[in-house]
């Protein structure tokens, strides 16, 4: 089968970056691929902004053609030509823990509905294999019925024809530079070779998990069944799911469910001092990102451990409580998790004492870029801010990269006859 690709929800080109190894931008400003996926086509649209700073640079990256700046609601799937592989980041925002259980929206949420888009270019190009990615939150989501928006995805694959497996990943447990755990999704459908070859080996059906095998584990913990059987449909599931929620690593197979806890081997870090060590050797001039004086004050009250009395609307006293994070960061650490608020004044942005120049400052785009494991100057197409919140928003490149040979096996030794 063909390494033919579509990028939803396609952001910078995270999973391009991975799945064709870029790491280069040449004289041109294009980006330099090895060429073994053919990305086909892509869309990336943002409604809430006028300049379309993610798009502008995806477009400058690899160029204009076959790529959609529309909303892809509006989209006409059709027209979407035929691919085996699709990928995308979908919109995680109503599934986030930034947001507070009482405001999280899952899938009926604004932007938890664009798994529908999916849903239909599925239906309408009968799609071969699906790889997604998207906060780990959602295996759990939402807080007043656990586990439902998941179930109500794998019954919609389910009734699409696919088999599913699933896996939270935290790329700093396998030497890349960031504590990012995000859930990693990939549904193929049921008539393919690879899909009908799960129960003929291990008697631990989760060992033939895809990411198990390629991000090992020291053991995959005792394996629960959900029964998604026995809810007729997917509004059924909607109304009525009981079962809970899912745990990092499962797989549904011919519709039903089975999921475990894990426990992660460590691999070598990957640290935070690297990442400044490769940094310096780019022309950066550092002064804008110093932190001193009354600003240095602020950091620390904000990192700083805290209690503070506040009333509710309704007049309720309470106490809210935070405490001390480090400051400054751990250099022999991964970075934490980055958000797209970083390098703004908040206690979850990196602030580092660089040894070079002996003053606390704040991280470069080009670091965050290197955090998230994409070429240096990648976002270089727009201003800074929309740099930091578009590291925010991606993915670590070095999972898709480290995925990719087995996915291109997967794919290339499927017979071409299996996606008519």
């Amino acid at each position: 089968m063909k390494l033919t690709v579509i990028e939803l929800f396609a952001g910078v080109g995270g999973f391009r970056v991975g799945l064709n190894n870029i790491t280069k931008i040449d004289s041109k400003n294009r980006a330099i691929e090895d060429g073994k996926w053919d990305f086909i086509w892509a869309n990336q649209f943002e409604p809430s902004t006028k300049v379309q700073y993610a798009f502008d640079c995806y477009a400058t990256r690899f160029g204009e053609e076959n790529i959609s700046n529309e909303d892809i609601n509006k989209v006409k799937k059709n027209l979407i030509p035929k691919h085996s592989l699709l990928v995308g980041g979908f919109p995680c925002q109503d599934y986030s823990v930034a947001r507070t259980l009482s405001n999280e929206k899952g899938i009926e949420g604004k932007k938890g509905v664009l798994f529908w888009d999916i849903k239909d270019i599925l239906v309408e190009k009968e799609t071969p294999f699906v790889l997604l990615e998207n906060v780990d939150r959602l295996l759990k989501s939402p807080s007043i019925k656990r586990g439902r928006d998941f179930a109500i995805m794998l019954k919609t694959f389910d009734e699409l024809g696919y088999n599913v497996e699933w896996r939270v990943l935290n790329a700093a447990k396998y030497s890349m530079p960031q504590k990012r755990k995000r859930v990693f999704i990939f549904a193929h459908k049921k008539k393919l070779n690879y899909s009908k070859n799960f129960f003929e080996s291990d008697t631990n059906i989760l060992n033939n998990n895809l990411f198990n095998k390629i991000f090992p584990l020291k053991n995959i913990e005792t394996i629960e069944e959900i029964n998604l059987k026995k809810y007729k449909d997917i509004y059924d599931i909607s109304e009525n799911y009981s079962e809970g929620k899912f745990l990092d690593t499962g797989m549904m197979l011919n519709g039903e469910v089975f999921t475990s806890s894990i426990n992660e081997i460590s691999e070598p870090i990957f640290s935070l001092g690297k990442i400044l060590e490769i940094s310096s050797s780019f022309n950066q001039t550092l002064d804008e990102f110093i932190i001193e004086n009354d600003n240095l004050e602020k950091w620390r009250y904000l990192k700083g451990s805290k209690k503070i009395n506040r009333v509710s609307k309704t007049g309720y006293e309470y106490t809210y409580s935070e405490g001390t994070m480090a400051f400054p960061e751990n250099l022999n650490e991964p970075a934490r998790t980055m958000l797209t608020s970083e390098s703004t004044l908040n206690r979850s942005s990196h602030v580092i004492l660089d040894e070079n120049i002996k003053k606390y400052r704040t991280l470069t785009p080009i670091e965050c870029e290197l955090i998230q494991m994409f070429p240096v100057n990648w976002t270089s197409t727009m201003p800074k801010r929309n740099r930091y919140f578009m590291m925010g928003n991606a993915l670590v490149t070095g999972i898709i990269k480290r995925l990719e040979p087995k996915l291109r096996e997967i794919i290339e030794n499927e017979d071409e006859l299996n996606i008519s």
